[in-house]
């Protein structure tokens, strides 16, 4: 289950924002996790929220949006919406597809709170 290693960086990173920007805790923790990723977000919101207590993030409210993959098909030239990266052109039905946005997990924002 790599979302726990996952989970155990974006605490990580948040914990060393926290220290450089002097805020206290997160109240609310927003991520993107695209469909091809290779990310299960049950897994890492169950993570995260393990991983909470003790940690500017305890307490917080976890937000994750699930982004859908595109991908340009090399033999058609299309730009199609895939949901995984075994999936055929939905235009000619080629499996040459290349993926070209929705492959990364990322923190899209943070509310802080000092208090």
């Amino acid at each position: 289950m790599h979302e726990l290693s996952l989970a155990s960086e974006i605490v990580q990173m948040i914990e060393s924002a926290a220290a450089r920007e002097h805020f206290l805790r997160v109240a609310q923790l927003r991520l993107e996790v695209g469909a091809l990723a290779g990310v299960e977000t049950q897994a890492l919101s169950f993570a995260l929220t393990a991983m909470m207590p003790g940690t500017c993030l305890e307490g917080s409210e976890i937000t994750i949006d699930e982004i859908p993959g595109q991908a340009r098909c090399l033999h058609c030239a299309a730009c199609v919406e895939v949901a995984s990266h075994i999936e055929p052109c939905s235009n000619c039905g080629s499996f040459t597809l290349q993926a070209t946005g929705g492959n990364r997990l990322r923190i899209v924002d943070l509310l802080v709170v000092n208090d």
